[in-house]
């Protein structure tokens, strides 16, 4: 399941860089589906990046690639600008809202979301759909990745505790049915192309506007 401990204050980071824990524990996994799904070159526009350190890793990893990474917290773009501090392909991050419709970013060849969609209200889950029929090109990827709730499959307990705890600190957020990210995404032009299992109960979910591959 995804980690619901905060973020907590980096070693030898003054006050300023952040870490989330799973990060250490999925960066490698989501790293290596994500060889497949990028582009060899080109924009990779990350949304709700939180701490920084996925940012950090993957610019490392895909340094043919451009990572602009974003997030409505001005605590969390201050960690993202410390972490990728010195990493050439990583632009300053923006202030993204994914419910807000004007984003500052008008084109990107892929989008990445990890851990964002439980953890919001449903609307910005819709935003990021919307705004990504426009940015990305046909066949661009939208990759999703998080814990998400599937017909016919059975739900793991641990899971089901976080969906619990995530619903007590708010109303709105809780872990979202995989049909029902689907039909949202069918009314923006997208269509999942991809769903692969990953560690720790979570998936990585691929969206491409027309089904292209």
């Amino acid at each position: 399941m995804s980690d619901p401990t905060p973020w907590i204050v980096a070693e030898d980071s003054g006050a300023v860089r952040k870490h989330a824990p799973a990060t250490l524990r999925n960066r490698e996994a989501i790293a290596a589906e994500l060889a497949a799904l990028l582009p060899a070159c080109g924009t990779v526009l990350e949304v709700a990046s939180g701490s920084g350190e996925h940012a950090a890793f993957f610019a490392e990893r895909f340094p043919d690639l451009t990572f602009v990474p974003s997030d409505p917290d001005a605590a969390a773009r201050a960690s993202i600008a410390a972490w990728c501090a010195g990493l050439a392909n990583v632009a300053p991050p923006l202030a993204i809202d994914a419910a807000v419709g004007a984003w500052p970013i008008a084109v990107a060849d892929a989008v990445l979301c990890i851990n964002m969609v439980h953890i919001s209200p449903w609307e910005a889950t819709v935003g990021l759909f919307r705004a990504c029929a426009a940015l990305l090109p046909p066949g661009g990827p939208l990759i999703l990745y998080g814990p998400y709730r599937e017909a016919g499959v059975e739900t793991a307990e641990s899971n089901l505790a976080f969906d619990e705890s995530l619903k007590a600190r708010d109303p709105e957020w809780g872990l979202r049915d995989v049909a029902d990210v689907d039909r949202l995404a069918a009314e923006w032009g997208f269509a999942r192309t991809g769903r692969v299992a990953m560690p720790a109960n979570n998936l990585m979910l691929v969206y491409r506007s027309g089904g292209g591959t």
